[in-house]
Formats: C-alpha cells, sequence, structure tokens
C-alpha cells in the first residue's frame, strides 16, 4: 500500500468518531479519542470550505 493510504487507513476518521460517540452514549471515559475525533471534524471542515471558496469564486468571476 503507498504511504499516504496507508497512514489514512492507519488512522482513519470513523474509528475515533464511533468510538467518542459509543463511550458518550454510555457514559464511559472517552480518553484521547474526542481530541482525535475533534481534529480530523476541524480538518475536514477547514478542507471542505477551501474547496468551496475557491468553487464558489470560479463561479463569481
Amino acid at each position: 500500500m503507498p504511504g499516504p493510504v496507508r497512514w489514512f487507513a492507519e488512522h482513519q476518521p470513523v474509528t475515533s468518531i464511533v468510538n467518542t460517540i459509543r463511550d458518550l452514549f454510555a457514559r464511559q471515559p472517552v480518553g484521547d479519542d474526542i481530541w482525535i475525533a475533534l481534529a480530523w471534524c476541524v480538518g475536514v471542515l477547514v478542507v471542505a470550505y477551501v474547496f468551496a471558496m475557491v468553487a464558489y469564486r470560479r463561479k463569481i468571476a
């Protein structure tokens, strides 16, 4: 597996987000998973925002 794909497979966001939600609903301690889940969510939000702004500016121009 190529390096970037392997890194993403080992650190993909779904597991940490699901584990965090499961622990929160079960009223269990979430540990470090919550910070990993929040970092992924913020990262995806920032990337989506950048792509949306680029597409918007191309449409306007």
